[in-house]
């Protein structure tokens, strides 16, 4: 019996299951190989799934968490209960700071209708309240994360845990380069870095050359852009092609290695930004009158209006996506002094969003440019340290404007106090969902195979896209 090769022994049943396993390994290296061959090139452009309503997005985030009850969302309830206990009929959330039992906090802003649609804006705002007109303003968006890390990195990447691409790198992925001497995907800082840092304008699992360009404050925002002295254009060309000549010999064998790819292609670009970068970055070229409209011309709105009329040139030369903080590492956490800390941003603010949504419209550029505006959560209706609001992921404000977005509404309900999203909750998710929507991607069919999963930009969520924003 023991000669019957049919006859299953441990050490047969042992040795054909390995081979099997075997097999199974290298047909999904070898799949491996094959789809990372196949990776678009990310300096190239590519068609979108669906005609877009826009071609570009101006992310503008305010960090931190602005207190929607402050701003957009007005509750005379809340109001009429300060100083009381909130009552039991609206639940009692977990807060980051255990503030829930605190007493409700109204707002002391004055509030007014603005534009022929009646949007609600506060005092704090007056000059994005003369754009109420192009404004769909999102009362009900809901996050994850009771934190900042978790906040800032889930309306980044999608997810409140580290390692997944952030919405710019999806862009980049799905649409390619409109030009390529100037990056596709750029983020800018004011004072301090983001929670999360790199991860916010990282590329996750995508390959490394989808990642975002970070430029920094002062009047080189992109490093190494000018020639060394004593270094020519020529020479420079023939030692930057030496070099990735000799990269190229070392990346034999090594093609799954994307962070390889990724230098070489920020070699190709930097070189490419020596001509273009500074040109792009430089605003001499504009006029007072701009620099005005964007608050140039004040300590307050300075280095804020920079960064956004940056990113209007920007846009204007191809880049898809830029991203710019206001309050970077969380300026606008207001725990404590709510009246001084929001009086300060919203100051920062104010003058260059609406220079912004002005200077786009009379450019003709508006039409095609979606400009989002939003934190990573809102702020609680009850107090904490008695003059300040904790965290509110449950239910607070974005708004919309140009790229295809019908302005003019206001979407979404929260309730009476502005704890809770009642009426047309709107995830993340669902957020990054409608974005990628309107520059022509749908989120299901953007997808990258990973460890035999096809991932999306937004996981297993986005399910309910906000179509209100151009549909409304």
């Amino acid at each position: 019996m023991l000669t019957d090769p049919n006859f299953l022994t441990r050490r047969r049943l042992l040795r054909g299951a390995g081979s099997g396993l075997g097999a199974m390994a290298m047909a999904a290296m070898l799949a491996e190989d094959s789809r990372g061959a196949a990776l678009p090139d990310p300096a190239l452009p590519r068609a979108p799934h669906h005609e877009p309503r826009a071609k570009n997005v101006i992310f503008l985030f305010m960090e931190g968490g602005p207190s929607h009850i402050d701003l957009f969302d007005p509750k005379p309830t809340l109001n009429k209960l300060h100083g009381q206990p909130m009552p039991a009929s609206f639940g009692k959330p977990i807060t980051a700071m255990g503030t829930a039992g605190n007493t409700l906090m109204g707002s002391p802003r004055k509030w007014a209708q603005h534009g022929q649609s009646g949007i609600w804006v506060s005092e704090l705002y007056p000059h994005i309240a003369k754009h109420a007109d192009k404004l769909a303003v999102l009362r009900t968006c809901q996050s994850d994360g009771l934190n900042h890390a978790g906040g800032v990195g889930q309306m980044n990447t999608g997810d409140i845990l580290s390692g997944r691409p952030s919405l710019g790198a999806w862009v980049t992925y799905g649409l390619g380069s409109a030009n390529k001497n100037l990056p596709t995907f750029v983020s800018m800082i004011d004072e301090r870095e983001p929670f999360g840092n790199a991860k916010n304008w990282g590329s996750g699992f995508l390959p490394a050359s989808y990642q975002g360009t970070l430029f920094r404050q002062g009047e080189t925002p992109i490093l190494n852009t000018k020639l060394p002295a004593g270094q020519t254009d020529e020479r420079q060309r023939n030692r930057l092609a030496f070099l990735a000549e000799q990269n190229r010999e070392y990346g034999l064998g090594r093609e799954d290695d994307t962070s390889l790819d990724a230098r070489l292609r920020s070699f190709e670009l930097a070189y490419a930004l020596q001509k273009s970068g500074p040109e792009a970055v430089d605003l001499s070229t504009e006029t007072e009158e701009t620099k005005a409209l964007y608050g140039l011309d004040q300590p307050e709105t300075a280095v804020f209006g920079r960064n956004v009329l940056l990113a209007r040139r920007l846009v204007e030369r191809g880049v898809r996506f830029v991203e710019v903080y206001c309050g970077s590492g969380s300026g606008w956490d207001a725990h404590a002094n709510l009246e001084g800390n929001h009086g300060k941003w919203c100051k920062a603010s104010d003058k260059p969003v609406a220079g912004l949504l002005e200077d786009l419209e009379r450019r003709g550029m508006l039409k095609d440019t979606l400009v989002v505006w939003g934190g990573e959560f809102g702020r609680t209706p009850f107090n904490e340290k008695g003059d300040g609001r904790d965290h509110n992921p449950w239910g607070f404000t974005m708004f919309f404007a140009g790229g295809g977005v019908k302005g003019g509404q206001t979407i979404g309900t929260t309730d009476e106090i502005g704890l809770r999203a009642i009426e047309r909750p709107a995830h993340v998710n669902d957020i990054h969902a409608s974005i990628l929507w309107l520059l022509g991607l749908d989120h299901i069919r953007l997808t990258y195979l990973r460890n035999g999963r096809a991932e999306r930009p937004t996981i297993v969520g986005g399910n309910h896209m906000v179509k209100e924003l151009w549909e409304g």
